[in-house]
């Protein structure tokens, strides 16, 4: 399937399953929308979520980096669809990663996880995904760990950005946000 009919077949899951049009809801950013994109449906759909694989390992690809991932819950699905995706297509193989909204205080006590005993994201150059962007705020707690951690960062990757500040914000931090979608392919915004 090209690029295109994969975008193209991507909006109709988007639309079908996790699109939610007209009642008002609470963002993650603590703003208010009329609009919802609930991407769990999509993704724990076996095409939506091999589309939303395809598209951004194809994003993925021509950055060079060897590792992608993103704040948990809403970037797991997309780490690892890319992740297994790059096995299965037998492309340059990427791995995968998520970021803990807060360390456990029990097992490894790590932030990062995916990770063997002794690797880290040291100079390695990793790619943030998320699901969907409003203003990056989720991005930006996985890009601050991951950067403490000493990676090499310079794109965002998201399925869906609402175009609500998300690019402007992390073109701040010096990012490039890369969307597969966004809320214009919806007829919002």
């Amino acid at each position: 399937m090209s690029n295109a009919a994969a975008r193209a077949r991507l909006i109709e899951v988007i639309r079908s399953r996790s699109l939610t049009v007209g009642q008002s809801m609470k963002l993650a950013s603590g703003g208010t929308t009329s609009y919802y994109f609930d991407m769990k449906r999509t993704m724990f759909d076996p095409e939506g979520l091999a589309l939303i694989g395809d598209l951004v390992l194809d994003a993925v690809l021509p950055t060079g980096a060897e590792l992608v991932g993103g704040l948990e819950m809403g970037a797991v699905p997309v780490a690892l669809a890319c992740a297994m995706r790059s096995h299965q297509r037998q492309t340059r193989r990427i791995g995968a990663f998520f970021v803990r909204k807060e360390v456990k205080e029990h097992g490894t006590r790590r932030l990062i996880e995916g990770l063997l005993p002794g690797e880290s994201l040291g100079g390695r150059k990793v790619i943030i995904l998320e699901d969907v962007t409003t203003t990056a705020g989720s991005a930006m707690k996985a890009i601050d760990a991951v950067r403490a951690a000493g990676a090499e960062l310079d794109t965002v990757i998201t399925v869906v950005d609402r175009l609500e500040g998300a690019a402007a914000n992390l073109k701040r931090e010096g990012l490039t946000l890369l969307p597969i979608l966004t809320a214009r392919d919806f007829g919002m915004h």
